[in-house]
């Protein structure tokens, strides 16, 4: 019966994944403010 000693739920898993979209999140947003910043208007 040491099985019913596991938790229910791991929580490590989800905790990563959503660390690493919010990097990617924040990387793509950086991206488009540089893009933003550098892009020059045609006169």
């Amino acid at each position: 019966m040491n099985f019913l000693n596991l938790p229910l739920v791991s929580w490590v898993n989800g905790t990563i994944m959503i660390g690493i979209f919010v990097l990617v999140v924040i990387g793509l947003v950086t991206a488009i403010f540089l893009l933003m910043k550098t892009d020059k208007k045609a006169k």
